[in-house]
């Protein structure tokens, strides 16, 4: 703990831990999350299949929510995306960011519960951050001291939002996929006739 903030560069000590020296324990953790969002997918696939249901008619949202929808889903999204690009920075980090990407899905879904999300594009991002992070901790095991070593780019000067190396771009890969997998849940909720 005493040499993390000046081997790492990243002012919060918790995420250089996180990202780098327990990088497995976080690939392992993104995994469970990616497993438990396939899970309801196909659990709610089968239940699709097995009944017919009328189409839902549901009364439309009031003024109120789909206007603050309209002015708080770009700030949401924006605070989300903050939250893990700064995570080396400041308390917060990928997971966060990205459950926050998801409360801006899930304000959406509120304020209108018949919108449709792309599920091919939901799977694009989830696949592409996934394959994205794999490939930097491979990177750093060849580049560097072991599975996720930020050390592959530069360290930058300490208190930068340029600074801990690769800790930044795996905590954005980390961000957008966490993002994706909650949403691809509710998504998948959102569409069950029976709830």
């Amino acid at each position: 703990a005493e040499h993390t903030a000046k081997d790492l560069g990243a002012a919060n000590i918790v995420t250089a831990i996180i990202v780098t020296y327990r990088g497995l324990d976080t690939l392992g953790e993104v995994t469970v999350l990616f497993l438990t969002a396939a899970i309801v997918g196909l659990v709610l696939a089968q239940g699709k299949r097995k009944h017919v249901h009328k189409h839902r008619k549901l009364p439309p949202a009031g003024e109120l929510l789909t206007t603050g929808t309209r002015l708080l889903l770009p700030l949401i999204l924006l605070f989300g995306a903050y939250v893990f690009t700064h995570g080396h920075l400041t308390p917060g980090g990928g997971f966060q960011g990205g459950a926050i990407l998801a409360s801006a899905v899930l304000l959406a879904l509120l304020s209108n519960p018949l919108k449709r999300f792309s599920h091919r594009l939901i799977s694009v991002i989830e696949s592409t951050a996934g394959l994205a992070f794999v490939l930097i901790g491979v990177l750093g095991v060849l580049l560097a001291g072991g599975f996720l070593d930020n050390r592959i780019l530069p360290i930058g000067d300490f208190g930068d939002l340029l600074s801990a190396g690769a800790i930044p771009l795996i905590y954005t890969f980390v961000g957008l996929k966490v993002g994706a997998e909650f949403s691809s849940m509710l998504v998948s909720l959102s569409e069950t006739r029976e709830l």
